[in-house]
């Protein structure tokens, strides 16, 4: 009897592998420098404009967390990769709407940018429907500007203020509070960014001791935002390629 050779790796899937191999690597530098177990890091493939075929190549790859940011998006690539047979965890991690809420419960695991009372109890409400708790993140203003996403840290808002909207999605059956995520102002150094997320996550976690997860750093700024705390990345272009234009 003579063994089949194994197939030879596509070139995608070759692409795919060193740009992991890449960005692994990266994270182990960077947990190096900062004193830390690159097992305190996730890294969150961020897919968006990128096909299915390329989640389930990742996830064969060990890349078993995926992240998306549209959910019309979303919604489609979710159902095509189950589909194919594999079970990555997905990640929600762009501005939500709350009519989007029922969609996105159905395939989330997790949603990184809940920042509205609103938005909390739509998701609460849409959850009922799900087996287990969906768990939240919250977007945190790092610079206080509006319109760009993201809870105020201090603020008293019953809708907008971090607070508030941490103890609606802890009191809720349907969410788990898991942490806070931000991205860096446009103009702001990283460093500068997430030293300001790390001192509002340290007073965070004095009022949720369980809220532990910080979600900061992107392709171009993870080591900055592993320096400063970081326990999930959100890498897309340097593990997937330059983007496909957006229509």
């Amino acid at each position: 009897m003579t063994n089949t050779p194994a197939a030879a790796p596509t070139d995608r899937s070759a692409d795919l592998a060193a740009g992991l191999a890449r960005v692994r690597t990266r994270i182990a530098d960077a947990c190096a420098a900062a004193g830390r177990d690159p097992g305190e890091v996730t890294m969150i493939a961020v897919t968006k404009t990128y096909p299915a075929s390329d989640v389930v190549a990742l996830v064969g790859l060990g890349a078993t967390e995926v992240g998306e940011n549209r959910d019309q998006e979303a919604a489609a690539k979710a159902a095509e990769v189950a589909a194919a047979g594999v079970t990555p965890r997905w990640h929600f991690v762009g501005q939500l709407q709350r009519n989007k809420a029922k969609s996105v419960v159905r395939y989330a695991d997790v949603v990184h940018s809940v920042d509205s009372v609103r938005l909390a109890r739509a998701l609460d409400r849409a959850a009922a429907e799900r087996d287990r708790p969906l768990e939240v993140l919250l977007q945190v203003s790092i610079d206080g500007a509006l319109g760009r996403g993201g809870a105020l840290p201090g603020s008293t808002d019953l809708d907008a203020g971090l607070d508030p909207v941490a103890e609606v999605v802890a009191g809720a059956d349907g969410l788990r509070l898991g942490g806070l995520m931000a991205v860096a102002p446009l103009g702001w150094e990283p460093d500068r960014a997430f030293a300001r997320l790390a001192e509002v996550a340290a007073g965070f976690r004095a009022q949720h001791p369980r809220a532990t997860l910080v979600s900061a750093g992107m392709s171009g700024d993870l080591e900055s935002a592993i320096r400063y705390g970081a326990t999930h990345v959100r890498v897309g272009s340097a593990l997937l390629g330059m983007r496909p234009t957006l229509r």
